[in-house]
């Protein structure tokens, strides 16, 4: 077995997301002065955690995030960022560009809740779902592939022996920031398709909940061999949009 650890980061914020209008894919923003102070504080959060591989959302947004939580790190100098469009923000078709509220008024004029509603050209959250499926694989293989599975024999960490951070013994950790729709299924793919456990005393709606402008979700992975490659044997979450390191600087 080899077990990681897998930390998510959703970007600070842009002014896009100070004036509460939808980015998607086609937007491809910068952040805002706000959103280099909460990257640079997730940097600062972050500092002392080794991370040994690390991956960002094609979009500006993110890669800016990335660049700075890695510049931060005092053990990440020599880490590669990987770009991949597997984990670019979910794509909202016409809405993109327009106030959060118009999406809404679309959903009610289809008779739609707002999470169920896709906007015309816009992304099915099954169809995030099935990117984010995709990118897990390539990041299982990468894992595998980067640090190998342990001997038979050998000490293998278990999420029970970990800290609160999730990391003790720990010798993999990647690191993946991405977009806060995406962010969200993701969690949910996790948790209701690979059986992740939480940590106890979890509500749903905070599980499932929006996660703010550079907040952080961080699970550990067991994987095992399998005849199509690195198969997921368990899933540990130990924390779900955690943004202590923002202080009252919250979405």
């Amino acid at each position: 077995m080899l077990t990681f650890a897998l930390t998510l980061v959703r970007h600070g914020e842009t002014q896009f997301n100070r004036d509460k209008l939808l980015q998607g894919q086609g937007v491809d923003t910068v952040l805002s002065a706000r959103g280099l102070q909460q990257a640079e504080a997730a940097g600062r959060h972050l500092r002392g955690v080794r991370f040994t591989n690390a991956f960002v959302s094609n979009l500006q947004r993110a890669r800016q995030t990335a660049e700075i939580l890695l510049r931060n790190n005092v053990h990440s100098a020599d880490v590669e960022l990987v770009s991949d469009a597997l984990l670019r923000e979910r794509g909202f078709g016409i809405a993109e560009g327009l106030p959060k509220e118009a999406l809404k008024n679309m959903a009610n004029a289809a008779g739609q809740s707002c999470r169920d509603f896709t906007p015309p050209g816009g992304e099915t959250t099954e169809q995030v779902r099935k990117r984010f499926r995709k990118f897990l694989k390539s990041l299982f293989q990468r894992m595998a592939t980067d640090h190998g599975f342990p001997e038979a024999g050998a000490d293998v960490a278990h999420p029970a022996a970990q800290d609160e951070d999730g990391l003790g013994q720990l010798h993999a950790h990647a690191l993946v920031v991405s977009h806060g729709a995406y962010i969200r299924v993701a969690v949910r793919h996790l948790v209701e398709e690979l059986q992740c456990s939480l940590p106890p005393g979890s509500r749903v709606g905070q599980v499932f909940g929006a996660c703010p402008n550079t907040g952080m979700c961080r699970f550990v992975v067991t994987l095992s061999r399998g005849e199509t490659g690195p198969q997921p044997h368990a899933v540990h979450c130990l924390f779900v949009n955690r943004k202590e390191h923002l202080g009252g600087d919250e979405d």
